[in-house]
């Protein structure tokens, strides 16, 4: 009878100790323009960029800018783009918005290479972009 309880107990012990040893789970960030904001820009705490240093193609199809190793996409290129050509290209450049995770990114770098531990890449839906004189 002593075998037959124990038996079942370790059967039980099998089944649910698996169960209380996950101690949750993390959410993982959505990527992409429609996903979870990773952090904000405003104008005040963006260091300003040169004009040159926002890639444009396509008449503002796609837009990109480089920060050292890090590169951000626009998720609002066309719209932007409109603003972009009214600025002084003399001028540096603040910019505004919310910051995501770029797809793409996550997705290459879920194989843990260096690479990406260096290079990363977002989505940025830029809110304001101004013209910003050297020193002022």
């Amino acid at each position: 009878m002593r075998k037959y309880i124990s038996g079942k107990i370790m059967v039980a012990l099998v089944i649910i100790a698996p169960l209380l040893s996950v101690h949750g789970c993390d959410k993982q960030e959505k990527c992409g323009c429609d996903g979870d904001v990773l952090f904000s820009i405003t104008l005040d705490t963006f260091s300003p960029i040169d004009y040159s240093e926002i890639y444009v193609s396509g008449e503002g199809a796609v837009m990109s800018f480089r920060i050292g190793y890090d590169t951000y996409t626009f998720c609002n290129p066309v719209e932007m783009y409109e603003v972009y050509k009214k600025l002084n290209p003399e001028h540096q450049i603040k910019i505004s918005g919310d910051v995501f995770w770029d797809c793409q990114y996550v997705s290459s770098a879920s194989q843990s290479s260096y690479y990406y531990y260096y290079y990363k890449y977002y989505n940025i839906r830029v809110t304001e972009m101004k013209s910003h004189m050297y020193g002022k």
